[in-house]
């Protein structure tokens, strides 16, 4: 049943269904083929994973991130980074990596990363003499980041499907995050440097001063969010709708970068974005329901348990496959069926899931600035009109760097999971 289901699942999609019509139909035609279950079945799998608190977060954190988009925040984010970072050799790539860590602690999607932070950015390194390519790839690789810092949609969906606390989730996402983007600008430095890119400016406390006073609003955001999750104060929902009134106040009243014209747009568009995630959301879970009913969780528990029951190898086995997972199916998608699939294995193991989850979220971040299936990628190409070869070519190194910082977690989990035991999550 499961091999069928997921064979027509990829064949329906490679000929250009969309993902969750693909999911859907294949579920449809696996029931009616191998079971005698009512088709029901499905329709009642749909609504109670939609019958969530929890899921609720999802369609206002994306609010909340189109709100800053078209609020002009990411303007303020940009020129009080310039003003923080710009001084270093390769100034305008730190500021690239600056604001998009900022901003990653506000909007939590990737996409939103690149159409906002990412147009300034590459327009401005290019003008300061930054070769596109490297401009490009250092933007698109940096929009990882907002899949992986709280508060990100992805986590909010995996922590979710695997049962853990969201808060945990969000916490385990930050130091990840944040050495990701420390290696980043390492490698910036050095290939800076190296091939004399960027024109250096002077450090000035006046204009630091100034932009830092004009971005404490938009830097407020993350601080709120993280703390009161992390004080208990709210829960991820709860940060989610303070995170749509707190933006809409600073882009209305603050910045005044948004009108109220702009409202039922900003509306539309959370209305349409939040349907595709969520069509994808109510579909595997009925494809959960497919493989729970064939077993297969304990199949795959037991065919990874005889391969090794060592908690290391089992990672490096899923650091494999989760790569390749990324590089061909939606993230969304691939939270939402691999999931349920892979918990008991990981539980049977010790593998402590919530490390599980913040690993699998960084794993599949990557997939969107990679081929085939990368959303990222192909937006950044939409911008800058680079062909996907280019780009992906010159984001190779920062993948690698990525790939590295990963293998580090593997060996030293508790580099994820030890700021999580020190706020009690």
């Amino acid at each position: 049943m499961s091999i069928f289901l997921l064979i027509l699942f990829f064949i329906l999609m490679f000929i250009g269904i969309p993902i969750a019509a693909s999911l859907g139909i294949s579920v449809v035609a696996t029931i009616l083929l191998y079971t005698d279950v009512p088709i029901s079945i499905v329709t009642q799998s749909m609504y109670s994973s939609m019958n969530s608190f929890i899921m609720v977060a999802v369609p206002l954190f994306i609010l909340a991130g189109i709100i800053m988009d078209e609020g002009g925040v990411a303007e303020k984010i940009f020129d009080f980074a310039k003003s923080a970072v710009g001084w270093m050799t390769g100034g305008l790539g730190h500021v690239n990596i600056l604001a998009g860590l900022i901003f990653a602690g506000m909007a939590g999607s990737s996409v939103a990363d690149i159409a906002s932070i990412g147009r300034i950015t590459i327009s401005a390194m290019t003008k300061n003499k930054y070769p596109l390519e490297y401009a490009s790839a250092l933007t698109l690789i940096t929009s990882m980041l907002a899949t992986i810092i709280p508060p990100s949609i992805l986590m909010v969906v995996a922590a979710s499907t695997a049962g853990v606390s969201i808060g945990s989730a969000l916490v385990g996402g930050l130091v990840p995050g944040v050495l990701i983007a420390i290696i980043f600008m390492c490698y910036n430095y050095y290939y800076s440097k190296k091939h004399g890119y960027g024109v250096r400016q002077k450090f000035e406390w006046s204009v630091f001063r100034k932009e830092f006073v004009h971005a404490i609003p938009a830097l407020l955001a993350p601080v709120i969010l993280l703390a009161g999750i992390l004080s208990g104060v709210f829960t991820p929902t709860e940060a989610a709708a303070i995170a749509v009134l707190y933006t809409l106040v600073v882009a209305l009243f603050v910045y005044k970068g948004l009108t109220f014209r702009k409202l039922p747009n900003i509306f539309f568009r959370t209305a349409n974005l939040t349907g595709t995630i969520l069509f994808i959301a109510v579909t595997a879970k009925a494809a959960s329901w497919v493989f729970e009913y064939d077993g297969l969780p304990s199949k795959i528990a037991t065919f990874i348990g005889g391969i090794s029951d060592s908690p290391l190898i089992i990672m490096l086995l899923l650091f494999v496959f989760f790569i390749i997972v990324g590089m061909f199916m939606d993230a969304t998608a691939a939270i939402f069926i691999l999931v349920p699939i892979l918990m008991p294995t990981v539980l049977a193991v010790g593998i402590d899931p919530v490390f599980f989850v913040v690993f699998l979220v960084v794993l599949l971040s990557v997939g969107l600035v990679t081929p085939p299936v990368g959303v990222c990628l192909y937006a950044t190409c939409n911008i800058t009109g680079l062909k996907i070869e280019k780009l992906s070519k010159a984001s190779l190194p920062w993948i690698l760097g990525t790939f590295a910082v990963l293998l580090v977690f593997i060996f030293v989990p508790q580099i994820i999971t030890a700021p999580i035991s020190w706020f009690n999550l």
